[in-house]
């Protein structure tokens, strides 16, 4: 216990990012460990008011957990990494976002009078879709090759060009200030939604829309993790070689 009581300075992110087992206990508390996974343990169960030995050692269950189907995502090389995000995430992004819009605009078309807060969830998931379609072209075009341009060059023991964006940083910091974005469109999306609860008088299409979109913002809290608290830090250590 002497260890896990040291973990409590220790940023939520880092949990995740050193066994994602560790995700479903954060998110049982809802404790965003993806956009503000830089918050340490004890920031989160003081602002939680959580009890912080009860939280450490559910964690500590979860990590020495023996049914382990977590994947070690932080021992991935970042070009493979890079890979993964774009073709599971970004691909499930692209497929699920027209699904549902369509199935989103029919609720509010068949339930908007007695449920006007169809309209609102209509609207916050319609900007995310814009946004996170134009911010995954920005790291397949720009960010992602830079990355797997950095680690042949490491494996080659030869210089990499450098990018027009000046250092990685640069556009790191400015995927995550979307990722917060989302974040807060998708608090707000479960807080108007009753966190993906259908109503009583909800049709099979309302059950079907509302379960998409709880499954919709656990993929992207995965996909926020593996960037943020992963593939990003890793891509400045990387870059900070060729220095």
């Amino acid at each position: 216990m002497e260890t896990l009581q040291r973990d409590t300075q220790k940023q939520i992110g880092q949990f995740v990012a050193e066994d994602f087992r560790t995700a479903a206990v954060f998110s049982k508390h809802k404790i965003d460990f993806c956009c503000r996974g830089n918050r340490t343990l004890a920031e989160v169960c003081e602002k939680n008011d959580i009890d912080c030995d009860q939280l450490l050692g559910e964690l500590d269950a979860s990590m020495n957990s023996k049914s382990d189907q977590s994947i070690d995502y932080k021992s991935w090389p970042l070009d493979l990494l890079a890979e993964y995000i774009e073709k599971k995430h970004h691909r499930y992004v692209e497929e699920k976002t027209p699904v549902l819009r369509q199935f989103l605009d029919k609720l509010c078309k068949v339930h908007g009078e007695r449920h006007p807060e169809l309209f609102k969830i209509n609207e916050l998931f319609t900007a995310s879709a814009g946004e996170l379609a134009a911010h995954m072209k920005k790291e397949e075009l720009m960010l992602f090759p830079f990355i797997k341009n950095m680690v042949k060059a490491k494996l080659a023991n030869t210089e990499v060009k450098a990018p027009g964006f000046g250092t990685v940083k640069n556009p790191i910091a400015t995927m995550m200030q979307d990722h917060d974005n989302e974040g807060v469109r998708f608090r707000e999306i479960a807080a108007l939604s009753d966190n993906y609860t259908p109503p009583a008088d909800g049709c099979n299409t309302y059950q079907v829309t509302f379960a998409m979109l709880e499954e919709f913002e656990k993929d992207l809290q995965l996909h926020i993790h593996l960037e943020n608290n992963i593939l990003f830090p890793e891509a400045v250590k990387l870059e900070q070689q060729f220095a």
